[in-house]
């Protein structure tokens, strides 16, 4: 996939999705509140992202930091982002990323995040959820490696595409 945006250092939960009344009055409807996602950092993303059918986010340290609000993750989830490769994350919202079934993943050299540019095709192998992977970036014809730091029961999640179709798939259906 593309990468869709790349951000620096501390990009928060609200420069993801603005908090305030206008938006949040629309948490329950997921395209509507899809729209806004970084509509202060890039208007164009929401429809970008639709437009290529998702794609990848880069970003910088503490990705996700401040509050806990979920929507910063199910609306990116939405949009069709497949991961967010950054340097590192905010804890509550690495645990979101996980829920939706977004990899969390985390440049094993932090130095490569410098040759990375919004509009990247990268190509990663994701059919089994290891510890590393190798990520080719198909525009520049160079390779990085990033870390997936997550338990077997996070994997199981992800690769169930969030923790309610995780659940869902192991629900018996009773007639």
């Amino acid at each position: 996939g593309e990468a869709l945006l790349k951000l620096g250092d501390n990009i928060s939960t609200d420069d993801i999705l603005p908090g305030g009344s206008e938006i949040m009055s629309l948490r329950s409807n997921i395209p509507e509140i899809s729209k806004y996602i970084f509509v202060h950092i890039d208007k164009t993303f929401a429809c970008r992202a639709l437009e290529k059918g998702g794609g990848f986010i880069v970003g910088g340290e503490n990705y996700g930091q401040g509050s806990s609000r979920e929507h910063a993750a199910l609306a990116p989830k939405y949009l069709g982002v497949k991961a967010i490769i950054a340097k590192s994350f905010a804890r509550i919202h690495m645990a979101n990323l996980v829920n939706f079934g977004i990899l969390p993943l985390t440049f094993a050299n932090k130095q490569d995040y410098t040759a990375l540019a919004q509009g990247d095709l990268f190509e990663l192998d994701v059919k089994e959820l290891n510890q590393h992977f190798c990520v080719k970036n198909r525009t520049k014809g160079t390779t990085f490696e990033v870390n997936l730091c997550l338990s077997d029961l996070e994997k199981s999640i992800v690769k169930a595409g969030g923790k309610l179709a995780a659940i869902k798939a192991k629900q018996k259906v009773c007639i």
